[in-house]
């Protein structure tokens, strides 16, 4: 068959399904570590990705569907007036360094000047409300944004304390209907991590789909009929949908798949190593690091970061597009061997990270906007995981394996002894705050100091420290994050039993510093009864 057919029918769907996700990294100090880690994500992934959907839903407003998780902690930074502010003047220092560079450099790094620019641009076109853009999307139907839990808490080390799993679901609920006006029905579990009968909470709290890993699903009991090509539903009416492996592992894998192409953008090879520490000093940057200025191409895996080659934009661009086509030929095969062996049209799940987009893998935003432009002439349909429950399809009822997306498939990546300590940490501090959130519910005069150790507590089970911890990097800063949130918890708990040692210059410095969450609600921590 000739995928490129003019038939309007299709062979199945394809679900591109993306996680934009930081942890709460505010902080009042300028040139941060932290702040890089948002206003890298923002000029490198963010604002190319909605460039990519607004271009490609005009071209192609038929089949331009994309579901889209915004964690909390992200879009609290996004709506944040002072980082908002400090982000045209971080670009332009960018710009500066660019502006300085001579010579051949000066040259091949030109198309990096431009592309800074029009995204700042872009920027200040929007007034830096991203926000506002993802909502038209949403509103226009190409995107469903979905939601996660509040801090992207690894849930399945929070359960023995399920109401710690309740608080974080309940405030990523509230926080979405803040931002957008109505409560998700999507949640991205943190890490696709899924534990026995965590669908009831996901039920009570009004969620109604989700994503796991492949075996997630696979492993499910009764085994699917249909793989991980069709959802699954629990008994409490909680649909789950498997992440496909072969639509996956072209695009994040750079040793398997397309990132890892010679022409493409070179990730590891940043100016910010190699400028003068006097220079980096001179723009307030205190150490040597990343600052978002690459114009090497990755030449080769056997080449080092000094035998790198410059990028050359249009050999790059040309195989973005090549490996599109690719990639939908690829899809293409599949869904027709699929559909010659059953008598459904099977459905692709595509979960990444959104920051793969852009910022590890420069060109991924313009490979996104040609399957989104070529997806019809493979007679495949993009949808997004709404759509497809929309149309009330027949689901087997399942009850989903515990599982993960991360090494392993399970949990041992975020429990293992570079990071279990954390656990019973929080674990005590998990306890204690659901016992005095449920002694003193009603107590108005503790309200405004358990509220903040409510946001103290969400804080510290973040895993992206214990991901951090594990993974090697950074991990000072994990630590010191970890340390510093339950070392707030702790002194606001002391506030809370013995209200003589309340001490309200702390409580305002870090009621603005953990300004997060300004609708947290302690009723969502009142111990439950577990049947």
């Amino acid at each position: 068959m000739n995928p490129l057919s003019t038939k309007n029918e299709y062979l199945g769907k394809l679900a591109f399904v993306l996680h934009a996700h930081l942890p709460y990294v505010r902080k009042n100090e300028k040139n941060s570590l932290e702040e890089d880690w948002l206003f890298q994500a923002i000029l490198e992934s963010y604002i190319p990705l909605l460039r990519t959907l607004e271009n490609a839903s005009k071209e192609n407003p038929k089949n331009s569907k994309i579901t889209l998780s915004l964690s909390p902690t992200l879009l609290s930074l996004l709506q944040s007036p002072k980082l908002q502010n400090k982000f045209p003047a971080w670009i332009e220092t960018r710009i500066d360094f660019l502006n300085d560079l001579r010579g051949e450099h000066k040259i091949a790094s030109n198309f990096l000047l431009n592309t800074m620019k029009e995204q700042l641009f872009f920027w200040e076109d929007c007034s830096g409300n991203l926000i506002k853009k993802f909502k038209l999307l949403n509103r226009n139907g190409f995107l469903d944004i979905i939601t996660c839990a509040a801090t992207h808490g690894y849930l399945p080390i929070l359960r023995e304390n399920p109401e710690t799993v309740i608080g974080q679901i309940k405030t990523a609920i509230r926080s979405h209907k803040n931002y957008f006006g109505f409560n998700p029905l999507g949640i991205w579990l943190p890490e696709c991590a899924y534990y026995e009968n965590l669908d009831r909470i996901l039920s009570e709290a009004g969620i109604r789909y989700a994503v796991l890993d492949g075996h997630g699903i696979l492993n499910s009991k009764p085994r699917p009929r249909y793989g991980v090509y069709a959802p699954i539903c629990t008994n409490r009416g909680v649909a789950f949908f498997g992440r496909d492996s072969q639509s996956t592992l072209p695009v994040w894998s750079s040793r398997e798949g397309f990132p890892g192409d010679q022409f493409y953008r070179e990730f590891h090879k940043d100016l910010g190593w190699e400028i003068d520490s006097s220079k980096l000093l001179a723009k307030g940057i205190s150490t040597s690091r990343p600052l978002a200025i690459k114009y090497h191409k990755i030449t080769g895996n056997d080449k080092s970061l000094g035998q790198k080659e410059f990028y050359i934009k249009e050999e790059a661009e040309k195989r973005g597009k090549e490996h599109a086509e690719e990639y939908l030929q690829q899809r293409f095969d599949q869904l027709k061997n699929l559909t010659h062996s059953s008598f459904f049209k099977p459905i692709l799940i595509a979960p990444f990270d959104a920051e793969l987009f852009g910022h590890w893998w420069y060109e991924g935003p313009l490979f996104i906007e040609n399957i989104i432009k070529k997806a019809s002439k493979y007679k495949i349909k993009l949808t997004h995981l709404k759509e497809i429950l929309i149309e009330k399809p027949s689901l087997q009822i399942c009850e989903p394996c515990p599982s993960s997306w991360g090494q392993g498939g399970y949990h041992n990546y975020w429990l293992n002894d570079k990071n279990s300590w954390i656990v019973p940490e929080i674990t005590k501090a998990g306890a204690i705050f659901v016992e005095l959130s449920t002694r003193y519910k009603e107590d108005k005069s503790k309200e405004r100091i358990l509220k903040q150790a409510g946001r103290e507590l969400l804080l510290s089970e973040s895993s992206d420290w214990s991901f951090i911890l594990r993974a090697g990097t950074t991990t000072e800063l994990a630590k010191e994050r970890i340390d510093r949130h339950l070392e707030r918890f702790w002194k606001l708990i002391n506030f809370i039993v013995d209200s003589d040692k309340i001490d309200l210059k702390f409580l305002e410095s870090v009621e603005e510093e953990d300004k997060i969450f300004p609708d947290i609600e302690i009723s969502d921590w009142t111990k439950i009864k577990v049947n």
